[in-house]
């Protein structure tokens, strides 16, 4: 691995963990992410002559706090965080040469970015930035607004957090119940950002994943008696347990009802039913809790053989009524599409309005899908065109692409 690749691996490993670290010490997302962009730049330049340190994590921490040391010195403004960055140098020292390592300050910055002084529309974002180091491009997809609007967005966030003195320490154990809502929501975003990025996919998006799930784990054990943090883990425990089977051999995507069961993974699904029968105690149902029951179903195909639809058109049904968000309506319509047909399924995406759905890929997708099955060739064409253009995963582009042709192979073959 050359030293490009190192510093990506840095990158993708150790960014929310060192950003967290810098931040909670020197008060300033802002700056510490400069300072953390300098001494990746830095790396880029340096390791591929001067050869690889030991301890990539170290040199990098190193590098971003004396950025930070001497931005504070030529900002007069910022004299009160000059003590605690001296010290955080020392500490960081310490940690990095000890047996414990740096440690993980990621779950205090997550619930610090909730905090209700800072717009709720702009908190899931700025987790999933200076948490787990997604660029504002690709936040900004996924909340479909502009890459500007959004960096422009989270600038201010950052300044708030700045200007109106946020504490970065921990938020005591009346804050934390506040805030988990928006805490669960962020590490879900980002879990979606990378759980399909399997095989021949971006492996940098693929790396948030197990991140999120780890970050789950550290919420369950903060939170062991809120059942939404158990659900949450439980939905992507059962999503994870299914990760090998959503490629084929060539990387081709392989749709749910299609994925051989055998490889799916027995532990991750015992452990998702685990924590969902746990929060199911607390008799306090939410939205994850919802969406875990939901995969849960799926999950026993492995074991009886089928899918209850009905079962799963229910569960839709309550988290539509809970969280009514624009992929709970369509994932509505699939399952009913299935328990009582494409004519039923089809009626309820009719009531989305097209603005709501125009860009959204799961719409087109079935609504594709749908209209195949009706016979609505032309339509149904057309439908997938729109589907095909919003794909950002090239294994799923081409699968809609071999469907559309095969459809209008189909319909050429058909007497006329």
């Amino acid at each position: 691995m050359d030293a490009h690749d190192i510093v990506e691996r840095a990158a993708r490993e150790s960014y929310g963990r060192l950003l967290a670290f810098l931040s909670a010490r020197s008060r300033d997302i802002a700056a510490a992410e400069d300072a953390l962009a300098d001494a990746f730049s830095a790396a880029l330049v340096n390791w591929p002559h001067s050869g690889v340190p030991a301890n990539p994590e170290a040199w990098l921490l190193t590098a971003a706090r004396r950025r930070l040391i001497d931005a504070a010195r030529h900002k007069q403004v910022r004299e009160q965080s000059m003590p605690a960055l001296l010290c955080a140098a020392e500490e960081a020292e310490t940690c990095l040469m000890g047996a414990t390592g740096l440690g993980d300050e990621r779950l205090k910055l997550l619930f610090i970015c909730a905090h209700p002084l800072i717009d709720a529309t702009i908190r899931t974002p700025l987790m999933l930035q200076t948490v787990l180091g997604i660029d504002a491009a690709r936040i900004a997809s996924v909340f479909c607004v502009s890459p500007a609007a959004m960096a422009r967005r989270l600038t201010r966030a950052k300044a708030c957090i700045r200007e109106a003195g946020i504490p970065f320490d921990p938020p005591g154990s009346d804050d934390l119940i506040p805030r988990l809502d928006a805490v669960l929501e962020a590490v879900y975003a980002a879990y979606g950002t990378g759980w399909d990025a399997v095989a021949g996919g971006n492996s940098s998006l693929r790396g948030l994943a197990p991140e999120a799930v780890y970050l789950a784990r550290l919420i369950v054990a903060l939170l062991p008696n809120e059942p939404e943090a158990r659900g949450l883990l439980a939905l992507m425990l059962h999503c994870e347990a299914r990760q090998a089977a959503r490629r084929d051999g060539r990387g081709a995507y392989v749709p749910l009802a299609d994925q051989d069961c055998a490889l799916w993974s027995d532990s991750l699904a015992a452990e998702a039913e685990q924590q969902l029968a746990t929060a199911s105690r607390a008799g306090r149902i939410g939205r994850f809790q919802l969406e875990a029951a939901i995969q849960s179903v799926h999950a026993q195909r492995a074991i009886n053989g089928y899918t209850d639809w009905e079962a799963v058109s229910l569960l839709y049904g309550g988290l539509v009524e809970i969280a009514p968000t624009l992929g709970a309506r369509v994932g509505r319509a699939a399952a009913i599409a299935e328990a009582r047909g494409a004519e039923a399924a089809l009626a309820l995406l009719w009531e989305l309005p097209n603005a709501v759905a125009a860009t959204y890929q799961p719409y087109w997708a079935l609504k594709a899908h749908l209209l195949a099955r009706l016979g609505a060739i032309a339509d149904a064409l057309e439908a997938y065109d729109r589907a095909i253009g919003l794909s950002d995963d090239a294994a799923m582009r081409d699968f809609l692409i071999g469907k559309a042709e095969e459809l209008a192979s189909s319909s050429q073959r058909r007497p006329h």
